[in-house]
């Protein structure tokens, strides 16, 4: 078993159709590029959309909890919300966050890639 000992924020939002995540997405990714991606320990942010045109997952990876933690005090969290209803607003559709409480994870297990198990 391999895990990766990093730290994740998972934000989730529900969109209502295939522009609305393309939209967010790009929206997104200019505020890791702008406000988050240069801090210490951030490693990176991926984005999932769903096949059905409903959701987007943007998980942002960071080395440890304490990068994320230094990130989230140093940071200027105020200009980075403020940007991020500002993207809210300009998208084409409706977004909904559906994060509860604060979206950080750490990973508990990873199955990798193997052999074929044969029972015998």
């Amino acid at each position: 078993m391999s895990t990766d000992t990093g730290f994740y924020s998972i934000i989730d939002y529900t969109v209502d159709g295939f522009d609305t995540q393309r939209d967010l997405v790009a929206a997104f990714a200019e505020i890791q590029e702008r406000w988050v991606r240069f801090y210490p320990g951030y490693r990176s942010a991926r984005f999932h959309v769903s096949t059905d045109g409903t959701r987007v997952y943007n998980i942002v990876h960071w080395a440890s909890e304490a990068d994320y933690r230094s990130f989230v005090e140093t940071s200027d969290t105020e200009g980075r919300m403020a940007a991020i209803g500002k993207a809210l607003e300009g998208l084409s559709g409706k977004a909904e966050a559906r994060m509860s409480g604060s979206p950080t994870y750490t990973v508990a297990r990873q199955v990798s890639p193997g052999p074929q198990r044969l029972d015998s």
